[in-house]
């Protein structure tokens, strides 16, 4: 969410902005909050300057009593009675211009950086860089349920009979894989000084606002029937908002953690051969990555943070490349963001396998999330970044790691999280 202020006196650059992010539909936001907050401040005005009548009427009804003079006394209380009941009114109105800011407010785009390319959407992101080589075997590789299959590692159609479309059963070696990536990944951030956690698998509805756009928010999220709670589609969620309100000192300054929790999700994505499977799902497990910092230093997290994934996966064999996301595909609360897509050898090209993001000021301002400053408090940024989010990293895994029997080979890295073993090997 942006400054009021900024917005009040930039008006020209935030339409600008919004029309690099294809939303001509709210242009005409910007128009409206204006009006809504010249008269918001004309009501506060005109409410401050019936609040120092008062006190002034009030100073001089003890000066009557105390001469004695209560006729008089009770004239200039009945004055200080008009004035309440024209505050309440007006305070009232207040709120209300108040409460239509803040909603319309919370729709405009934040600004975006000045380096994010232009584009409609996610087919104009513009590639970055490519880590590792990228390997097509001399032989097929299967789709990755059918590798999971043979390793008896996935069972789907009891999942269907139990949850429906999106959901699986891993089992046996294949679940066990899944757990030691997890852990794996845990570790690795441990390991870069991030503080580990696990948080609320749910969260209020005015955290869910304040970490994202009402558009993600109703593409996203499961609501709880009959209660204000909601199941977090990334645990990023629950970790910002564990500073909701919060002023926060700025020697602690920056508060970098990696956290685990299971993912929720409502949206299934769009349809064909890759969207069957385990790629896209309502229910996923994933390490998380998050940071809160000074403004001026939140850039430079954001080359570590991505940069981090990118370490991991490649210390895991699995080629990577990273791709600059353009204006159209970014939501609403993020200035920047990059995707770190894996090689795929079955398909022959690079699909996303996690997303990194600087949210700027955007998420603290909904949330009140401040720093105390020597002469004045401050908003934080926010950063969030994917470390891996099973099971696509899983796809990413199996198709880098086949052998031609069909057997997995189990990168160096990751062979204490599974007992050693160098490889899985198909069942009979």
């Amino acid at each position: 969410m942006l400054d009021i202020k900024f917005v009040r006196e930039n008006p020209d650059l935030v339409k600008e902005n919004i029309k690099k992010k294809f939303q001509d539909h709210k242009l005409e936001l910007v128009d409206q909050v204006i009006e809504l907050d010249k008269k918001y401040r004309e009501f506060q005005l005109e409410g401050d300057t019936l609040r120092m009548d008062r006190n002034s009427l009030s100073k001089e009804i003890g000066n009557l009593m105390r001469q004695g003079k209560k006729e008089e006394a009770e004239v200039t209380k009945s004055k200080v009675n008009e004035i309440n009941s024209k505050l309440e009114n007006i305070e009232k109105e207040t709120e209300e211009y108040s409460n239509k800011i803040k909603e319309i407010m919370m729709r405009i785009p934040n600004i975006i950086h000045d380096s994010v390319p232009i584009g409609k959407d996610d087919s104009e992101n513009v590639e970055i860089k490519k880590y590792g080589e990228p390997v097509v075997p001399n032989y097929e590789i299967p789709y990755h349920t059918d590798i999971m299959e043979k390793l008896a590692g996935i069972d789907l159609e009891s999942a269907r009979r139990v949850a429906g479309n999106g959901f699986y059963y891993l089992i046996g070696d294949i679940a066990r894989l899944h757990s030691a990536v997890i852990s794996y990944a845990r570790d690795f951030m441990i390991n870069k000084g991030f503080t580990y956690c696990i948080p609320p698998f749910m969260i209020r509805s005015d955290v869910v606002t304040g970490v994202m756009s009402f558009e993600e928010m109703d593409a996203m999220m499961y609501k709880i029937e009959g209660e204000d709670l909601y199941l977090i589609g990334t645990s990023e969620h629950s970790m910002i908002g564990k500073f909701k309100g919060q002023i926060l000192p700025k020697a602690e300054l920056p508060y970098t953690m990696t956290s685990y929790s299971p993912c929720f999700r409502k949206e299934k994505g769009a349809h064909g051969i890759e969207e069957r499977g385990v790629y896209r799902i309502h229910q996923f497990e994933k390490q998380e990555m998050i940071v809160v910092c000074e403004p001026e230093e939140s850039y430079d997290w954001y080359n570590k943070m991505w940069s981090y994934t990118v370490e991991l996966f490649r210390s895991l064999d699995i080629p990577v490349r990273t791709l600059e996301c353009c204006s159209g595909d970014l939501a609403d609360l993020k200035a920047k963001s990059c995707d770190v897509e894996a090689w795929s050898p079955r398909q022959q090209k690079y699909f996303e396998v996690g997303s990194c993001s600087n949210l700027t000021d955007a998420q603290s301002r909904r949330l009140g999330i401040r720093v105390k400053g020597e002469k004045q408090n401050y908003f934080a940024h926010t950063l969030n970044n994917t470390v891996i989010a099973p099971p696509r990293m899983l796809i990413a895994f199996l198709e880098n790691n086949y052998n031609e029997d069909g057997s997995i080979n189990i990168p160096v890295a990751l062979r204490p999280y599974v007992g050693g073993i160098e490889k899985i090997k198909p069942k009979n």
